[in-house]
């Protein structure tokens, strides 16, 4: 009689069954949820930024971009440099609704302007969420008009966070999101949205040459520059009136003055009648310490002058020829950028 109980072991290699193969459906379909209930909630809040005169002339082109509305009433973020110095300002809603907008504020230290969208209520609109809960790796959703095709989406993950940009006038934007949703020029402006559906960033470059090297403004950053432009009609900042770079400071020279600073912000110019020059500050000092907080480049040195520090009288400790100086400034607020 035969033995009917045979194991698997039991057939030969060439008669094993095979594994099933992995089912990814159930994965890419929750992926392609989050990605389609992103799109379907922010995409109508979602508006191209359109400046210059509607019927362009010989010598006038206008600018396109993107910008997202965050209020039913018609305020909308974009990039500064998007509007630059327009005064003739359209946005288009995905169903193809034109209306005009004004400029509220912009703020070229962070790529950031304030719209208002005249005549118009009860807008789709999104929420700024908490840029601070961000994770790397974190899936969000890049939405915009990259090319001028209209509403386009891409996702990706956050590839970093904290990175530091050149905004266009060459200070520093900190706080920067980095992220591979594939950005191209049209994108600018344009939301960085997470998988809950809150705009964590405002896109604003992207690196020539690079693949997948995108960068974002934090949402946080952006409701401060908001919340300052609605205030103020600027952003405040303390100034100082100098221009500088980052330099290394020899090693003989920290020795001598008891410091432990590799690095300072050497002063190139110096305005006339401005702050640092009423202060005695010289062209060829190097600032290693302001108002307690060290200063190891020029980077250190424009994020420290903040509003806080605006009609203060700061000590600033600087390095003249190798010998340490305490010098005593009071910064005035920066004038806003001229429209």
């Amino acid at each position: 009689m035969l033995d009917s109980t045979r194991t698997i072991d039991d057939f030969p290699s060439s008669e094993a069954p095979e594994p099933a193969p992995a089912d990814d459906r159930p994965l890419l379909d929750a992926y392609s949820n989050a990605v389609i209930g992103v799109t379907e909630r922010i995409g109508p809040a979602v508006v191209r930024v359109e400046t210059g005169p509607k019927v362009p002339q010989a010598r006038e082109r206008g600018g396109l971009g993107s910008g997202i509305v965050i209020s039913p009433d018609g305020l909308v973020l974009t990039n500064s440099h998007v509007v630059g110095t327009s005064r003739q300002i359209r946005l288009r809603d995905n169903e193809g609704m034109v209306t005009d907008a004004r400029v509220l504020g912009v703020d070229p230290d962070t790529d950031l302007a304030l719209l208002r969208a005249d005549g118009v209520r009860d807008l789709h609109y999104a929420s700024l969420g908490d840029s601070k809960r961000l994770r790397r790796g974190q899936l969000v959703v890049a939405i915009g008009n990259p090319l001028g095709f209209e509403s386009t989406v891409t996702a990706g993950v956050v590839s970093a966070l904290g990175r530091s940009i050149r905004s266009v006038n060459g200070r520093t934007i900190e706080d920067v999101i980095q992220t591979d949703a594939a950005l191209n020029p049209g994108n600018s402006g344009g939301p960085l949205v997470s998988s809950n559906a809150e705009v964590v960033g405002i896109n604003t470059a992207i690196i020539n040459g690079a693949q997948g090297i995108c960068f974002a403004v934090a949402s946080n950053t952006a409701q401060f520059v908001l919340s300052e432009i609605i205030r103020h009609g600027h952003v405040r900042r303390a100034y100082i009136g100098v221009s500088g770079q980052s330099a290394p400071i020899p090693r003989r020279h920290a020795v001598l003055a008891g410091i432990e600073n590799k690095m300072g912000a050497l002063l190139m110019q110096i305005e006339p009648d401005g702050p640092a020059a009423q202060a005695g500050v010289l062209p060829g000092d190097v600032v290693i310490r302001l108002d307690g907080v060290d200063i190891n480049g020029v980077d250190d040195l424009i994020r420290t002058l903040d509003r806080d520090r605006i009609d203060r009288s700061l000590h600033m400790d600087v390095l003249r020829m190798g010998r340490l100086r305490e010098v005593d400034i009071h910064p005035t607020e920066r004038k806003p950028a001229a429209r």
